[in-house]
Order: structure tokens, then sequence, then C-alpha cells
């Protein structure tokens, strides 16, 4: 099938803390940080499917390893205020929806960041459709994330092109149909392109400097359509 909708994941691609989750939580737990996220990765994982608060469950975990400040405020510090949006992931977004594909969000998120990602963030006025697994109440690298997230676009899994930083949820889009793209802005920009090009997503030139001259073979070139 050929590709007609790109699907990005949030934390990694679009968005990212400079310093890692990691250095963002060392500001309260120190040499600690390691393993308070070890210990609690995984406490979260019921509200990423819209089954709870995740605020008693971060003051929890914070009073187990002493930390003294209020768990709003951790909350704010890390997953709002360290946050930053990558301005070259937006450019090639925009490129992309230029060249006449679907650009959608798809991503792991509990209750409380949808609002601030929506609205404070401005993504829904970036993207076509955004799927948060707490709306959808399923959560990647479950296949069917992807099936619903294909469903709702009105596309065949197969029409959707996946973006995410993390191997096993490309292995999920892939189970579910999906052309899967493992990549994160570490990497940078232009290898995205790259990649993309590879798999005929075209990218118009001039939407931002990634995307600036590239063709659907990955070559220089001018301005090309979309699908």
């Amino acid at each position: 099938m050929t590709v007609r909708h790109v699907l990005f994941d949030a934390d990694g691609v679009l968005q990212h803390i400079p310093d890692g989750w990691y250095g963002a939580v060392a500001r309260y737990l120190g040499d600690r940080a390691h393993d308070f996220v070890r210990d609690t990765w995984s406490e979260d994982l019921p509200m990423l499917v819209g089954d709870g608060d995740y605020l008693p469950v971060l003051a929890a975990g914070l009073e187990r390893y002493g930390v003294a400040e209020p768990a709003e405020d951790v909350y704010r510090a890390i997953w709002f205020d360290a946050l930053e949006v990558v301005e070259e992931s937006f450019d090639l977004v925009r490129g992309l929806r230029a060249s006449g594909y679907g650009v959608h969000l798809g991503t792991n998120q509990e209750s409380r960041r949808v609002p601030f990602m929506r609205q404070t963030l401005g993504y829904d006025a970036e993207f076509d459709t955004s799927w948060y697994s707490c709306e959808l109440g399923l959560a990647k690298p479950d296949p069917r994330f992807f099936v619903e997230a294909a469903r709702r676009i009105g596309a065949e899994p197969g029409e959707v092109l996946f973006v995410d930083d993390t191997a096993r949820n490309v292995e999920g889009a892939r189970a579910a149909g999906m052309v899967g793209v493992h990549w994160d802005v570490s990497r940078g920009h232009d290898e995205l392109v790259r990649v993309l090009a590879g798999h005929g997503v075209a990218v118009r030139a001039g939407q931002g400097t990634a995307a600036e001259g590239v063709t659907s073979d990955g070559s220089p070139g001018a301005a090309v359509p979309g699908p």
C-alpha cells in the first residue's frame, strides 16, 4: 500500500526533556534518580489506559523515597516545565501536511498531561487527529492501539507510517500492519527525512530546514507532490 498518513509518537520524537528523564528526576532524588525511576516506572501503567490518577501514585513514591516536596510541584516541574517542543520535528509535520499527507499523534499519556499537550502546547492545531492512550483505553505497544488509531483515522494500517523512539512500540505498529520507523531526536531530522523518503514519503521543499529540498527518493530536488 502507499503511505498516506504519518503517525507520530510524542516523547522523544516531537518533544523531549533536554537533560533526560533521569536528569529531571535527579533534581529531587539526586543519585537515587535511577533507582526511583526503575522502582516506580510500572506504577503509572494503569493510568496510561485511563485507569486512575497518577498524582497520588507519584506522591506515594516520593514519600517512600523521603522527598518532602509536594507531588503537585514535582509533577509540574518534570512533566510540564522541563519539557521542550522540538521545533524541527514540527517543521517536518507541517511539511508533510503541506505535501498532502495526513499527520497524526499517537502517544502513551496519562490524563493529567493530555490537556497540557492539547491546549498549552497546541498539539490539536498541528495534527489532523490525536490518539492518547488514556482516552483510547489502549496503550502502545499493544497492536490494538494501532489498529484502533488507523480505524479512527479512516485508513488501512498499511497506509500509515508510524514514528516512535521505542523499538517495542515500533514492533507493535508493524504487527498491526503499519510501516514502523524507529527514530528519536538525537539521530537528527535529516536521517528521519531520508528514512521517510525510503518509504516513498515525500516532503514538500521549503517546509523547514530538515525537509528542505528532499524528494521521494531522498535526493535533493524541487518541491514534490504528496500522495
